[in-house]
């Protein structure tokens, strides 16, 4: 088990990390301007269901075969851009509703959105990153100390106070985006300019992970 003083140490960079901009946070704040802020802490929770994953393989070392297969690396890089490319296709097409905005922050004439359906989004937009897996690879380790215990607990622990923190930084950035979302939907024209920002941001992040290297 890590000390005390490493775990609040290993919380304040993840909480840096958690801030600092990139294609999860980017995910989460436009999925939540563009569908309420419920819609985006379902995002949330699904993109730490797939650091849970992510966590585990680091501490039962499959990270590091995986990390050291250049095929399996390009293969689920290349699902993940075709991913982000239909999000964006969704997005630019998405048509503009007149009626306001709901409670949720959503179109008032729009259907509500799945919560189960945008926690799907938020795994497969994490488990189809590679990159998140190399990183926790690299990254866990430096914070775990073998004199302490068997290293693969220990790396579980630092995954999940890693989790905990991206879920408050995440579920800040919902909830912040979400409210102002909800003001930007109350115009149809705003609606459809969000909608086609969206539509670029997620191209660039397919564009950006498909020309990605380890």
């Amino acid at each position: 088990m890590p000390s005390t003083d490493t775990l609040l140490a290993f919380f304040g960079v993840s909480v840096l990390l958690g801030l600092t901009p990139g294609p999860d946070n980017i995910f989460v704040l436009l999925q939540s301007a563009q569908r309420g802020w419920r819609a985006g802490m379902a995002v949330v929770v699904g993109l730490c269901c797939g650091l849970v994953v992510h966590t585990a393989a680091v501490a039962l070392g499959l990270a590091a075969v995986f990390a050291a297969s250049a095929m399996a690396f390009t293969v689920l890089k290349l699902l993940g851009a075709a991913y982000l490319a239909w999000l964006a296709w969704q997005a630019l097409r998405a048509p503009a509703s007149a009626g306001g905005v709901d409670s949720a922050g959503a179109p008032a004439e729009a259907a509500p959105p799945n919560l189960w359906r945008m926690v799907g989004r938020g795994v497969v937009m994490n488990l189809t990153n590679p990159k998140v897996l190399v990183f926790f690879l690299a990254f866990l380790p430096q914070f775990a100390d073998p004199a302490r215990g068997a290293m693969g607990g220990q790396l579980m622990v630092l995954g999940l106070v890693f989790i905990a923190a991206a879920l408050l930084v995440f579920g800040a950035i919902a909830c912040f985006s979400g409210v102002f979302g909800a003001l930007l939907l109350r115009s149809p024209r705003a609606q459809q300019w969000l909608n086609r920002i969206a539509g670029v941001v997620f191209l660039g992040l397919a564009v950006r992970l498909a020309t990605s290297q380890r």
